[in-house]
């Protein structure tokens, strides 16, 4: 029975941790004064030069060796590690029974007063054709 060894495929890592970011494509592009087409190239390469994977990382504001030893795997347990520890009784990042706020309800709340300036301006063009 052989095991697969995990692959190092540097391209990948870069685009993933451009996703985590929120960054687009073209951004990066811009920011290294590249086409989209070559960032393009660049996360589909199993390999990037080290001169190139430094103007990368310094773009996403991550190091070298972060972009290198990079695993989603570890992102998502931090992530969750972080959330199970954020319990009121006091860790590391949360100093006692400090409420935390739940960003889904930060999101519902930005939503509704979208939809509520939108129903707002609906009745505004109503009443201005109605004049008409």
């Amino acid at each position: 029975m052989q095991t697969k060894t995990k692959n190092n495929h540097i391209g990948r890592k870069i685009s993933r941790i451009r996703e985590l970011r929120g960054m687009k494509q073209e951004t990066l592009a811009e920011e290294l004064g590249i086409s989209q087409q070559a960032v393009s190239n660049i996360e589909n390469s199993e390999k990037v030069d080290d001169v190139k994977l430094e103007e990368i990382a310094k773009v996403l504001g991550v190091t070298k060796e972060g972009i290198e030893n990079f695993s989603e795997e570890a992102v998502f347990n931090y992530f969750n590690n972080f959330y199970e520890n954020s319990a009121p009784h006091g860790n590391s990042f949360n100093q006692g029974p400090y409420p935390t706020f739940n960003p889904l309800e930060k999101v519902v709340e930005l939503y509704e007063r979208l939809v509520q300036a939108e129903k707002d301006k609906v009745s505004y063009l109503e009443k201005l054709l109605d004049k008409k």
